[in-house]
């Protein structure tokens, strides 16, 4: 049995017709709405933190001294929390990081056949209607790895947040995952 609350699925109800069947009006869409926000860093398997470069257009993990950690320029995220009428998909999430003044958040663009992560200038909304280039689904990295976590993109299913090294870097991408692999290039803590 789901117990629901009348705050999670508002509905009118209409009239009452021959066979005593209740008839509803104004039925909630599938809209996603802000719950709350949490403010944390992003670490991958290695123990590096996700910087944002938005001068440079990159973001990647790095080895960060706790003196650079405490300026915290592009490197303490907020993640945003949204109410879902479809748990099974994961819990969405947005991420969003304040670097200097200004306020960026991560999405997702495609770019010659394939999908790209960015961070764009400005907020992110409280209420989205429908599908957004910036909502991740959060799922535990593996059943016995509850404190880890990896990051579903919701317009392309089986496309994960992951790293991959470019020279020196180790450079946030999406990645596509089978069902049934498990790659730590995905697994983040926060």
């Amino acid at each position: 049995r789901v117990k629901m609350s009348a705050e999670e699925i508002p509905v009118c109800a209409v009239e009452l017709r021959k066979n005593f069947c209740l008839y509803f009006d104004e039925l909630e869409c599938d809209a996603l709405c802000e719950e709350k926000t949490l403010h944390r860093v992003l670490r991958n398997v290695n123990s590096q933190l996700l910087v944002v470069r938005p001068d440079l257009n990159v973001a990647a993990f790095e080895d960060v001294t706790d003196q650079e950690m405490q300026s915290g320029k592009g490197m303490h995220f907020s993640i945003h929390y949204y109410k879902t009428t479809t748990p099974l998909a994961g819990m969405p999430v947005a991420f969003s990081v304040q670097v200097e003044d200004k306020s960026y958040y991560m999405c997702c663009e495609r770019e010659c056949g394939e999908i790209i992560v960015r961070f764009k200038e400005g907020e992110v909304p409280k209420e989205i209607p429908g599908e957004s280039n910036f909502i991740f689904f959060k799922k535990t990295f593996t059943s016995c790895c509850s404190k880890a976590f990896k990051f579903e993109y919701s317009m392309e299913r089986g496309m994960f947040l992951a790293f991959e090294e470019e020279g020196y870097l180790r450079k946030l991408i999406l990645k596509k995952l089978s069902e049934d692999e498990v790659d730590e290039t995905m697994k983040i803590s926060l």
